[in-house]
């Protein structure tokens, strides 16, 4: 016999799939923004970054300062893909996103060599029904 579910449990089904697909438009957004400074609209305001170099950025008014240098700098020219591979809510307005990062690094030969893939994982929160990106940390995926 199989059992018809509530509509509750229908509608919790409902929610998470419409908040999976906003999570998934978030994190194509912050791919798609990565050289302008609307990418820093994506964070909350007390981001915490940790970058594929191991460079730690805490504040969003940090980041944008950050952001603003890279772009300025042969930084501008390394480029990123992200792949999600899986979505976890820790609470219906708090969710851990794990994805691998492909690095482009189209700097100029003698620049210090980047690793070519990163573990990168998201916290993201979601705040007046808006999901923002809190924490964002690439582990560089050794002999890449």
């Amino acid at each position: 016999m199989t059992e018809t579910p509530t509509t509750a449990e229908a509608q919790g089904a409902a929610e998470a799939e419409d908040a999976e697909t906003a999570i998934r438009r978030l994190v194509a957004d912050a791919e798609r923004h990565q050289t302008d400074l609307g990418l820093i609209d994506l964070h909350t305001p007390d981001t915490a970054i940790v970058n594929i170099a191991g460079r730690r950025v805490l504040s969003g008014d940090n980041l944008r300062q950050a952001m603003a240098a890279a772009l300025a700098s042969p930084m501008a020219k390394v480029l990123t893909r992200v792949e999600i591979e899986d979505i976890r809510f820790t609470r219906p307005d708090v969710a851990v996103v794990s994805c691998v990062k492909h690095v482009s690094d189209e700097r100029d030969p003698g620049s210090a060599p980047l690793p070519s893939t990163g573990s990168l994982t998201y916290v993201l929160v979601r705040d007046d029904g808006t999901w923002r990106i809190a924490l964002a940390q690439t582990t560089p995926i050794a002999g890449t």
